[in-house]
């Protein structure tokens, strides 16, 4: 029988309320290290899943033994630096989305996994939702091939709150967060690395110090070209929905469902073992620890993406 890999999760909030869902579901691992800001807090959700360690500092975390791999669930502006200190504690690391908040913490992160070899992944969660995956798996196979994306990312979040209308300690970022997701999964599901790229955005929140609305223009060297339109404003649908237009169809996902584009549902239920995506994204972050070799969604893999973020960073500061 294969060993249990042991797993630290750092951040006991929305996103790793949801890792812990999903590690549920998933054999041969188990949590035995929660860390969070607030202890008390920690420690119901620990109680909840049946975790005996609880911490409010990863150092406490990363110095058990038994902790094989860390799954960082805490504020963007903590992600290098955590990854950092789990590489160099010899632990396997995945980081939730965005992988840094600069270009040089990003590519500091990867130049570490290289001199380890520890799996470190970041949690681009599209590249595993069922939806995304079914029309990857048509562009793979040749069947389709992306000609334009158009991507929406709505929110209403004119305050400082997580998914669960919770406050924040820190504050989230269309930029290097949401946008994150759509670049790289353009670069992906086109296969070809973006070659242009233009921003624009709105004005800035007086107290929050961020842009609430913003645009993106990308172009891959093969021609596909995406628009993606970004909103902490919108009081209307929320979340993101991805419009791909083909040379063979048109595809409209919403999270894990997929619709044509007539609107007609296509089942993805049988694309992957769940229709989970944080629960594939961990099940492939272990799979690749257990079979020793680089997941999908590797931190070298999705650098590219933090490299264009930096290249609107300057054009938006400019």
């Amino acid at each position: 029988m294969a060993k249990t890999i042991k797993v630290a999760l750092a951040g006991a909030g929305a996103f790793g309320i949801k890792h812990l869902d999903g590690i549920r579901n998933i054999d041969g691992v188990e949590v035995v290290s929660l860390v969070g800001r607030r202890l008390e807090p920690t420690k119901e959700v620990a109680a909840k899943y049946g975790i005996a360690h609880v911490a409010t500092d990863l150092a406490d975390s990363l110095a058990l033994a038994e902790v094989d791999a860390v799954i960082l669930c805490t504020p963007t502006q903590m992600h290098a630096a955590q990854s950092i200190a789990c590489l160099e504690a010899g632990k396997h690391v995945q980081v939730e989305i965005p992988l840094a908040d600069s270009w040089k913490d990003a590519q500091a992160v990867v130049d570490l996994q290289k001199r380890t070899s520890l799996v470190a992944m970041c949690g681009h969660t599209r590249r595993f939702n069922p939806s995304h995956q079914w029309v990857h798996k048509k562009i793979v196979a040749k069947e389709f091939n992306i000609q334009q994306m158009d991507v929406q990312t709505f929110f209403f979040r004119r305050s400082n709150m997580n998914a669960l209308g919770q406050p924040r300690s820190w504050t989230d970022h269309l930029l290097w967060h949401h946008a994150a997701h759509t670049v790289d999964l353009f670069a992906y599901q086109a296969g070809s690395p973006i070659v242009k790229a233009n921003a624009v955005q709105g004005p800035i929140h007086p107290t929050l110090g961020i842009a609430m609305d913003m645009s993106i223009q990308l172009k891959a060297a093969n021609g596909a070209i995406c628009t993606l339109s970004l909103s902490f404003n919108n009081d209307g649908p929320l979340g993101t929905f991805f419009r791909y237009i083909g040379d063979t169809g048109t595809y409209i996902a919403r999270y894990d469902d997929l619709f044509n584009g007539k609107e007609e549902k296509i089942d993805v239920s049988k694309v992957d073992v769940s229709m989970n995506g944080i629960e594939l994204q961990d099940r492939e972050f272990f799979a690749a620890i257990r079979e020793g070799r680089e997941p999908n969604s590797s931190v070298a893999q999705v650098l590219p993406c933090y490299h264009v973020l930096h290249d609107l960073e300057q054009q938006l500061d400019a």
